[in-house]
């Protein structure tokens, strides 16, 4: 058995944008625009600012248009939700994305309820969740780091029907999406988190390891089953401020059959599922 096989999400999404660009390319010699992403950001958050510019720069080079609407901290719920609707009322915008978090004051919920749910190319919808949470329905759009996880599995070659899956972390934007897509390919599935007993010991059951819970190299190679599959969504920094994952990677590295990085592994994925989505939107307008 081979361990420490590297999972490239730089590669792997490199060929996915390649891919996107291509049918960019096509659209719009057909006749038609090409795709347009909204994006609303609300504060000044430098994480949330990175990911925005990244997206930016991720779209133009891809030949997608995007908008940015970038407001202070202390807009109110009121104005979001009024810029969303004026996205969603725009034909030339395709996909519609709030980047979150939000401002405290600002209620999530009723924000992204208000997103039309043909753009909601964040995948993050009510309605868009209650059909990936459903046998027998499907969303409009999964979530982009979810799809990104499950992207990195299949391109690998790696079967997840019959497997044994465990996520731990039970986030709305990771963990709980990510479960679903898991499930809804046959694997069975074990949500962990913070109250989980035994953690390390359910975790050492995992075909899958999905990791998304904000702790810095929690997962040591005593928590992982020989051969396993470790994908890890951690984003964090080291004790030398370097960035660093969820998963004590070079540890896990000697035990695990495939294993993403940190950096270079799921975060590169996040935009280019984002840009596949808005893609598929423009595509469903254009071709249907």
């Amino acid at each position: 058995m081979e361990f420490g096989n590297l999972i490239d999400g730089k590669q792997i999404s490199a060929s996915i944008r390649l891919s996107v660009k291509e049918d960019v390319e096509r659209l719009v010699s057909q006749g038609h625009r090409a795709p347009c992403l909204a994006v609303i950001l609300v504060g000044e958050r430098v994480d949330s600012q990175t990911y925005v510019r990244n997206k930016k720069k991720t779209a133009a080079d891809l030949g997608i248009q995007s908008i940015d609407k970038v407001l202070p901290e202390s807009a109110t719920q009121q104005q979001v939700i009024d810029i969303v609707r004026s996205f969603n009322n725009d034909k030339d915008i395709d996909g519609i994305l709030v980047q979150l978090p939000l401002p405290s004051h600002i209620n999530e919920e009723a924000v992204l309820n208000e997103i039309d749910i043909a753009k909601d190319v964040d995948g993050f919808h009510p309605i868009n969740i209650g059909k990936l949470s459903m046998r027998g329905r499907k969303p409009e759009f999964e979530p982009c780091t979810p799809k990104g996880c499950i992207e990195l599995i299949d391109r690998s070659g790696i079967s997840i029907q019959g497997k044994n899956a465990v996520v731990l972390g039970r986030s709305n934007i990771v963990g709980l999406p990510v479960a679903m897509m898991l499930m809804n390919r046959d694997a069975t599935v074990t949500i962990c988190h913070s109250k989980t007993k035994d953690l390390k010991e359910k975790c050492r059951e995992a075909d899958i390891l999905v990791v998304a819970i904000g702790q810095t190299k929690l997962v040591k190679k005593d928590w992982i089953k020989p051969g396993a599959v470790v994908i890890d969504v951690g984003m964090n920094t080291d004790e030398n401020g370097k960035l660093c994952g969820d998963v004590d990677f070079n540890e896990c590295k000697q035990v695990a059959g495939h294993i993403t990085p940190v950096p270079g592994g799921v975060g590169p994925m996040t935009i280019a599922m984002l840009m596949k989505n808005t893609l598929t939107s423009a595509q469903k307008k254009f071709c249907n």
